[in-house]
């Protein structure tokens, strides 16, 4: 990757933290999430102005991690449609790769009680990445709370891939994430690339962090984005855009069926959202 498309060296200049300490200080499994939208041109920007504390995940050297991510759902999507119409039983399969380590994580997010998201997850071999199977009671038993689990047949539907950084914000015990490279291939074979777009998200209690209010400063609003659901809407433009069509027609370049890669289209300026950010499963 170019310096401009890898936020690594505008981190350069952050205090290493290690996963370990990390986990401990912010691993807030139930949590408020904000995400932005954002031109990769404007990440060094935005990084200056982090506070003198904030510290940077770094493994073994590294301080951007590649990710692949497999979701999972019904032949009819329910997953994806119980997130287009924001009912509160809604619901996410995924296993999540760490390609760099080779760690993979099994993990079911569900909506909690007030609104956050709630994140469970197995620890899952890397070769079953692509299969529920090894894990299928694992599933069922955080589904059970939702009327939701083993009468449905799940299976592969979307993979996305991305290269992540990882923040800790000590000012509020919290974490940000920036991720790059961003790129998805859903069941059909139709892909998606947006190399010039960062997602940054913010994952907090119920008080914004600092990063927030950096974004705010420099016009960013939260957007409603979902790497799922939303990277499905924009390679099948069949399916309901619903919360996410402002996104999609500002960011986004809908995939024709069958035809080809989209290409991404230009960012800038900021999206109409409250600050007080979208809360997502």
């Amino acid at each position: 990757m170019t310096a401009v498309e890898s936020p690594i060296g505008a981190l350069a200049q952050l205090t290493p933290i290690g996963l370990a300490e990390l986990t401990e200080r912010a691993a807030l499994q139930t949590r408020f999430d904000r995400k932005y939208l954002l031109p990769l041109a404007e990440l060094p920007g935005l990084l200056a102005g982090l506070d003198h504390t904030d510290q940077v995940l770094e493994i073994d050297g590294r301080r951007a991690f590649r990710y692949e991510s497999i979701y999972f759902d019904t032949a009819d999507l329910v997953s994806f449609r119980l997130t287009a119409r924001r009912r509160r039983r809604r619901f996410k399969i995924r296993t999540r790769t760490y390609l760099d380590s080779g760690l993979c994580w099994l993990e079911v997010k569900t909506e909690g009680t007030r609104g956050g998201t709630v994140k469970e997850r197995l620890p899952y071999h890397p070769d079953d990445s692509g299969t529920l199977a090894p894990g299928r009671s694992f599933v069922d038993g955080v589904l059970a709370a939702l009327s939701a689990g083993p009468t449905l047949a799940f299976s592969p539907t979307l993979t996305t891939s991305y290269l992540r950084s990882t923040l800790y914000l000590p000012a509020t015990a919290s974490r940000a994430t920036i991720d790059v490279a961003l790129r998805w291939e859903d069941r059909h074979g139709r892909r998606l690339a947006l190399p010039e777009l960062a997602i940054i998200e913010t994952k907090t209690g119920s008080t914004a962090s600092h990063v927030d209010r950096l974004l705010w400063r420099q016009g960013h609003r939260p957007v409603a984005i979902s790497k799922y659901a939303t990277g499905l809407a924009a390679l099948d433009p069949e399916l309901p855009a619903g919360r996410w069509r402002r996104t999609l027609r500002r960011h986004f370049h809908a995939a024709p069926a069958g035809q080809g890669t989209p290409h991404p289209v230009g960012v800038g300026g900021d999206v109409a959202a409250e600050p007080g950010g979208s809360r997502n499963a």
